[in-house]
């Protein structure tokens, strides 16, 4: 049973944290706590600092100042993948898979990239125990399992997004950072990827940027809003939802 958030420590923290391009403050001073088990969401109009935002807090980009605290631990300083290894684990907006290889086969490399294992060429990946049982376990519980030896090109677009989020499961992360996961999507592929979040690991920490506010509305139960790299509003769903500000800044319906 979880801790109440009190007592609970966050496993992931923002402490005022900034990044500059010269004089372009992109993010600023932004506060943030996540505990195990949350969904949380980071919105704004387009040049709100999100994406930016979420590159300090993997390690892709530097802070300027601040700080990044990740299962107690500073690692404002540390690179990817030492984030990575700790359980920090996110996707992009860009779908970044291999189109030729099946859906397995694509799983499968993901787990090879994390492990220190010796591969021997003429050795299908397939027959390696260890690394074939995760991926059916990622991939049923995914329930894409039946559909393992699909080439990725001839799935749908939703599809393909839904198999970036398999393949970022695959280090175990203790927290996922989603970057626009309904970008591009039709509305049906929409609510099959809220419907597919929601499935998710209710343990698993969840941060995610996204511009489509039904999927936001039906995902997340908190939500922090980003205007020119601040947060201007904070608090759970519905009460942003109602948000007067909100509507104008975000919504258009100022």
């Amino acid at each position: 049973m979880n801790m109440p958030q009190a007592e609970a420590q966050p496993v992931l923290e923002l402490r005022s944290l900034s990044k500059s391009f010269g004089g372009l403050h992109a993010v600023k001073n932004v506060s943030l706590k996540v505990f195990a088990g949350d969904r949380k969401a980071i919105i704004g109009p387009n040049g709100a600092g999100k994406t930016t935002l979420f590159n300090v807090i993997t390690g892709t980009l530097p802070a300027s100042s601040g700080q990044a605290i990740l299962f107690g631990s500073d690692v404002t300083g540390w690179p990817s993948h030492r984030r990575t290894a700790m359980g920090m684990a996110r996707t992009f907006q860009v779908t970044n898979l291999f189109p030729k290889l099946t859906v397995l086969d694509n799983v499968l490399l993901a787990i090879q990239g994390l492990h220190r294992m010796k591969f021997v060429l003429w050795r299908p990946l397939s027959s390696y125990g260890d690394v074939h049982e995760k991926a059916r376990r990622l991939l049923e519980d995914a329930g894409y399992w039946d559909r393992r030896n699909v080439e990725v090109r001839n799935l749908s677009h939703g599809e393909q997004r839904q198999i970036e989020i398999v393949l970022g499961l695959a280090s175990n992360p203790k927290i996922l950072l989603l970057d626009e996961p309904a970008a591009g999507l039709a509305s049906g592929e929409s609510r099959e990827m809220a419907a597919f979040l929601k499935r998710l690991d209710p343990a698993l920490a969840i941060l995610l940027i996204e511009h489509d506010m039904d999927v936001v509305f039906d995902v997340v139960d908190h939500i922090s809003v980003l205007h020119f790299g601040e947060v201007v509003e904070d608090g759970p769903t519905d009460a942003v939802r109602r948000s007067a500000k909100v509507q104008e800044i975000y919504l258009g319906t100022g």
